[in-house]
């Protein structure tokens, strides 16, 4: 057992309100300068959609994350070794200017500057790349909550699964049928980026898992841009590198929360540690598609057994974040609740930013009426939820119902125990039962309830002090977790223990 340290986050849905304070906060701080004025490190997008950049989720089309072949092993959906080297400086797979957006600002100068006349004067668009004029057709979140316009939610690669019957359901009741999907980078354990890079300038700390680009290290190849299937890479078009999330990284070495988490209005944002055997990482992600969640979460060690606390003081994780990843709430959400669940696990990148699906008001259509659930019907009303749950189920578990059927029927289990003690009405006997049949206690419900509601910022985040001078000294810094090629990540180098960050 080889166990490592790994600081995760989780996303609640059901809180997020699409304010885009998290974008605003990130763009602010890292990414408001020239050649990054396209880049949005966190970007809320609404489901259903097309996203950030448009049709992100489209492999087929961008040829990001791994692929299981038929022999068993993972290989780069992007790349080889061999055709690689053609890719260098063209790569058909790797989204453009458009799939973003051309970034503008606006001629202000026009609205004091202009002749006396009898039109009120308007400040012309100009382009930050060209500095010409140019007619705005798109925007970071363009496709804002237009989750049934046929341009952006019919082009959803997500509801290419979805009954015909389901699909009809869905845009029939579109002003009220959306999710706001806020997005980071996902700091994965086995990160296709860093496999990818033929420079070797992607690396992941070992202290905590975070993956940074070495700006000194970085070519501008872009191959990472491709290979990441969450397009969470970005290439800085002034200054030739690539650039991406870095988890707010000097926040964290000082114990603060990271930016977008800090400033969250809807505090739907938890952080801490998590424990994993980072020995059995190649072979969870080769299981087939409908048992990766259980694969990835098979992977996260309890830290409070004797011999995991053992085994993880061997491999260099401090005391500290042993202590952290005992209080941690991603922990509760992932492991001991099962309610948090890996964004397209089916990308094989094994993803440490974890979403709590939507329960959203848990009501249908029963021929021209709308209903609302009881404790009789409480699992078919589920399935009856106005995203459907195969929708979910493309998002959140590669395609398996079962498991976002579980995690929804906690969920309403939680909202229906709570509105029987707060409001009243339900007989108790029956509220006893859904609680049994979701495979919950009242003290489950209860901390569930708790955390989603009622938490301080010092319960959402627990932060270990992370010592990077102490880290450096102790920790084992490879590329990734899963050692390809006897240490060597796809092309790039082993990173040596003393690189800095």
């Amino acid at each position: 057992m080889k166990v490592r340290s790994h600081v995760s986050m989780v996303f609640h849905l059901d809180k997020c309100i699409g304010c885009h304070t998290c974008s605003v906060a990130c763009k602010n701080i890292w990414t408001d300068r020239p050649g990054a004025e396209y880049m949005w490190w966190n970007n809320v997008e609404t489901k259903p959609g097309t996203g950030y950049p448009t049709g992100w989720e489209d492999q087929v089309n961008y040829k990001g994350g791994w692929e299981l072949t038929q022999g068993g092993e993972l290989r780069l959906r992007a790349q080889t070794r061999m055709s690689a080297l053609t890719r260098l400086f063209y790569n058909p797979n790797q989204p453009g200017l458009d799939d973003y957006y051309e970034p503008w600002t606006y001629r202000y100068r026009d609205l004091f500057d202009s002749p006396q006349g009898d039109d009120q004067p308007t400040a012309v668009p100009v382009s930050l790349i060209t500095g010409q004029p140019i007619d705005i057709e798109r925007g970071p979140n363009w496709d804002d909550d237009l989750s049934g316009s046929p341009l952006y939610a019919e082009k959803d690669p997500n509801l290419d699964k979805l009954t015909e019957d389901e699909r009809k359901m869905l845009f029939e009741i579109e002003g009220i049928s959306m999710m706001y999907l806020p997005r980071i980078c996902n700091h994965c354990v086995n990160p296709s980026c860093v496999a990818s890079c033929p420079s070797g300038a992607i690396y992941k700390r070992g202290e905590d898992g975070i993956v940074l680009i070495d700006q000194d290290a970085c070519r501008g190849w872009r191959a990472c841009v491709t290979a990441c299937p969450y397009k969470k890479t970005y290439f800085n078009w002034k200054t030739g590198k690539s650039e991406k999330c870095i988890l707010c990284y000097p926040r964290l070495e000082t114990g603060q929360a990271p930016a977008c988490f800090h400033s969250c209005v809807g505090r739907i944002r938890y952080m801490g540690v998590l424990l994993y055997d980072a020995s059995r990482v190649e072979a969870a992600m080769k299981v087939p598609e409908a048992q990766l969640v259980d694969a990835q979460r098979d992977l996260i060690l309890d830290p409070r057994l004797p011999k995991v606390r053992a085994a993880a003081l061997d491999s260099g994780v401090s005391p500290e974040m042993l202590d952290a990843a005992e209080r941690s709430p991603i922990w509760r959400w992932v492991k001991e609740w099962k309610l948090a669940l890996p964004l397209h696990p089916e990308f094989r990148t094994m993803p440490m930013l974890y979403y709590v699906p939507p329960l959203l008001p848990v009501s249908g259509r029963v021929g021209q009426a709308m209903y609302e659930h009881d404790t009789e019907e409480l699992l078919s009303d589920v399935k009856k939820a106005r995203l459907p749950m195969r929708y979910l189920a493309s998002l959140f578990s590669a395609g398996n119902v079962g498991v976002v059927g579980e995690v929804m029927h906690k969920l309403a289990a939680v909202r229906i125990y709570q509105r029987s003690r707060h409001v009243g009405g339900d007989d108790p006997e029956r509220v006893a039962r859904v609680l049994r049949d979701a495979c919950l206690t009242a003290e489950d419900a209860d901390a569930i309830y708790r955390m989603t509601a009622l938490t301080d910022p010092s319960e959402r985040f627990v932060l270990p002090p992370i010592q990077r001078e102490e880290a450096i000294s102790g920790a084992d810094n490879t590329p990734c977790s899963v050692e390809f090629r006897k240490g060597n990540c796809g092309l790039g180098q082993t990173v040596s223990p003393d690189r800095g960050a």
